[in-house]
């Protein structure tokens, strides 16, 4: 090395001190002010026959009860449901398909459900709306469904 370069000083050094202007553990400190307003939210309330509500949820509940005679799973995880209507008055209709219009109990399985419905506490009339469109398929099931017939 000559001493031409000997002589340059060296460029100091990038220090993390340098770019930081408060200690690190101000800024990676979580903030609470921002939470604090959203954990104190109370849900709002739902109206009884609404997704979420207690009526609507307990004919829910009563649907799971119900069981497909051929396949070990409830009528509302195999995706045979395909609506749940309430009025404020408790008046209930249930939209349905089966499997197949061929299904051995495609007489049975609607008095069924509407009879289940029926008795929920709260229900003052239920009713069932038998529809073949669209028609039922493996991909209206729940992933719990699937997992329950080995389809995951």
């Amino acid at each position: 090395m000559s001493e031409a370069q000997n002589d340059i000083a060296k460029p100091p050094r990038a220090r993390v001190s340098d770019a930081v202007d408060e200690a690190p553990r101000e800024t990676f400190e979580r903030k609470r002010d921002y939470l604090e307003g959203f954990l104190k939210q109370q849900p709002q309330a739902v109206p009884p026959g609404e997704p979420g509500g207690a009526l609507y949820e307990a004919v829910v509940d009563a649907l799971k009860d119900i069981y497909d005679p051929e396949i070990p799973v409830n009528i509302y995880d195999l995706g045979l449901i395909y609506g749940v209507e309430t009025t404020e008055d408790g008046d209930v209709m249930v939209i349905m398909t089966l499997s197949t219009p061929h299904c051995p109990v495609a007489e049975s399985m609607p008095g069924e459900v509407e009879m289940r419905v029926g008795s929920v506490p709260g229900v003052r009339h239920a009713e069932v709306n038998l529809v073949w469109d669209p028609p039922w398929g493996p991909d209206k099931m729940t992933d719990e469904a699937r997992l329950e017939l080995g389809m995951l």
